[in-house]
């Protein structure tokens, strides 16, 4: 994997471009995150494993925010752009209500003119480069930027939930910012792509996968993190990951 910085026009809402090249069969178990995807495949074939299931993807797609871990398997000599987007900068190219692609995998043709995406699906292939390809993908993304001006109180409201680790009242984000709750949570899903809640609960999961293995005694951690029991968090921890906590720390590194 190699990361490249967007221009700076778009860094508000990327994150990074992350190339993904695979000389042999692989499957990646990628858990969930806080923010949308973005994927331009421009060699090879590339496949979700779901519930024993093969999904074939397109070449240009996005992914919807998810509860659930995705299994996602590469052939050999693939090759994929991977978009990371920043929380709320999916809202930036593609119009709300945005919880609409919760789960969900969808063509990219679905959004943007499907000539468009041909034309960027060739050059990508055809490019000499990561870099080329980096400029390629820059170019066309800030053809396609609707809306370069973010919600301030869903951003902020979202720094609170990362700040908490997202232990936190929903009710009480709402009223320190000044609306009622169900308002509060319909803006959010709007932008975001999911309703607070189901955020705090992937911020606050994401956060106790980032301890340090020394650190991780399942008990006290679900218990810190507000879990009510050792069982509650071993079925959270399995829909999140797709294993056991034991089973996943003894796996390959996740995505």
């Amino acid at each position: 994997m190699e990361i490249f910085l967007p221009s700076p026009p778009l860094q508000p809402f990327i994150q990074a471009y992350k190339v993904i090249e695979s000389q042999d069969e692989k499957v990646n178990r990628v858990v969930p995150d806080t923010a949308p995807a973005m994927a331009f495949r421009f060699k090879g074939q590339i496949c979700y494993l779901e519930n024993e299931s093969t999904l074939l993807l397109p070449a240009s797609v996005i992914t919807g925010i998810r509860n659930t871990v995705r299994l996602i398997h590469y052939q050999p000599h693939t090759s994929t752009m991977i978009v990371q987007l920043k929380a709320a900068g999916a809202a930036a190219f593609f119009k709300p209500p945005l919880h609409e692609l919760f789960g969900q995998n969808v063509s990219l043709d679905h959004f943007f003119h499907r000539q468009s995406i041909a034309d960027i699906e060739e050059q990508l292939s055809a490019a000499a480069s990561h870099t080329q390809r980096v400029a390629l993908l820059d170019k066309f993304l800030l053809s396609h930027l609707q809306t370069p001006r973010q919600d301030t109180l869903v951003l902020n409201a979202l720094q609170q939930l990362h700040t908490t680790n997202g232990d936190i009242s929903i009710k009480a984000l709402a009223a320190a910012h000044y609306l009622s709750q169900d308002a509060f949570e319909k803006r959010f899903r709007k932008i975001i792509g999911t309703t607070p809640k189901q955020m705090a609960s992937i911020i606050r999961m994401r956060t106790l996968l980032q301890q340090p293995v020394t650190q991780r005694h399942f008990t006290h951690l679900a218990l810190e993190a507000g879990y009510f029991d050792q069982a509650h968090f071993n079925r959270s921890f399995k829909q999140f990951t797709g294993l056991t906590p034991t089973a996943f720390y003894q796996a390959p590194l996740f995505w």
